[in-house]
C-alpha cells in the first residue's frame, strides 16, 4: 500500500472544445502540505472541484484515502474540508452562527464550532456580525468552516487571495501549523511559488491543464540548478517553465 492519501489518474475535464484539465496524475502524501501551482486559469480550481465532487471528470479517476470516486462519493466528502473561491457567509449572522449552520448540516457536536474558531484564532470575534469582519477575518472564518470536525484532508483554493502581507503571513502560519496540530493532509493552490515555497512539502505545477512538474521542493531546486537558475529564486524558474511550455504550445499550434 503506498502512502498517498489522494491519488488521481489521468484526470481530465473538457468543456465543449476547451480542455481545462488534461491527463493530470497527482500523488499527495499523507500528513503533508501539497502546493498546487499554476497561473490563473491553469485548471487548479477545476481539479479541486472534481476532487470535491462539484464537477464530474470527463475521464480519468481518483482515490481519496483508498476510496474510489464516484462509488464512495459520500464517504469521501465526509473526510474532506474545503475552501473554494472566497467563501460566502450570511452577512447578518455572527461568525459563530454561520459556522453553526455548517455544523448542523455536517451533523457535528456543538463543541466543533468553538474548536474551529479557536484553531483559526477567531474565538473572541465569534459574536461579531460577518459583515463587520475584515477580509482577513472572512478568510479565517472560511478556513474555520473547512476545519469543522477536524477533517483528515483539507482542500484550500487560494486561501490568501486578496489579503495584505500581514494577513497572508497569518493565514500561511496557520496552514503550516495544521498537519502537526491534528495530523491532516492539505492540498493548497496558489499562482505564486514564493507563497507555496514557505509552506509546502511537495509541489505540482500546472499550466493549461497539464502537469509540468511534480515532486518535492528539493527536487525543484535540483531541477533549477540543472537548468541554470539560482535555487534561491525558484519563482524565476517557475515562470520560465511556464513560458517555455507556452512557447512550445504555440509552436505545436503552428505545426
Amino acid at each position: 500500500m503506498d502512502n498517498y492519501i489522494i491519488k488521481t489518474e489521468q484526470l481530465t475535464k473538457i468543456y465543449k472544445s476547451f480542455v481545462a484539465v488534461n491527463d493530470v496524475s497527482l500523488h499527495i502524501r499523507k500528513g503533508t502540505i501539497y502546493g498546487f501551482l499554476g497561473p490563473n486559469g491553469a485548471g487548479k480550481s477545476t481539479t479541486m472541484k472534481m476532487l470535491l465532487g462539484l464537477t464530474a471528470p470527463t475521464k480519468g479517476s481518483f482515490q481519496i484515502e483508498g476510496k474510489q470516486f464516484p462509488n464512495d462519493r459520500l464517504s469521501i466528502l465526509k473526510k474532506v474540508g474545503s475552501f473554494i473561491e472566497s467563501p460566502s457567509f450570511y452577512a447578518n449572522l455572527t461568525g459563530r452562527e454561520n459556522l453553526d449552520i455548517i455544523r448542523r448540516i455536517l451533523g457535528l457536536p456543538k463543541s466543533a464550532v468553538e474548536d474551529a474558531l479557536e484553531l483559526v484564532g477567531l474565538s473572541e470575534f465569534g459574536n461579531r456580525l460577518a459583515k463587520k469582519y475584515s477580509l482577513g477575518m472572512k478568510q479565517r472564518l472560511g478556513l474555520a468552516g473547512a476545519l469543522l470536525g477536524r477533517p483528515p484532508i483539507l482542500i484550500l483554493d487560494e486561501p490568501t487571495n486578496g489579503l495584505d502581507p500581514s494577513g497572508i503571513h497569518e493565514i500561511r502560519n496557520l496552514i503550516k501549523s495544521l498537519p502537526d496540530l491534528y495530523d491532516c493532509t492539505i492540498l493548497i493552490s496558489s499562482h505564486m511559488l514564493s507563497e507555496i515555497e514557505l509552506m509546502a512539502d511537495d509541489i505540482g505545477m500546472l499550466n493549461h491543464g497539464r502537469l509540468l512538474f511534480e515532486g518535492s521542493l528539493d527536487n525543484l531546486r535540483h531541477n533549477a540548478m540543472q537548468s541554470g537558475f539560482s535555487s534561491d529564486n525558484l519563482e524565476d524558474m517557475f515562470l520560465a517553465m511556464i513560458e517555455k511550455d507556452n512557447a512550445s504550445r504555440k509552436q505545436r499550434a503552428i505545426l
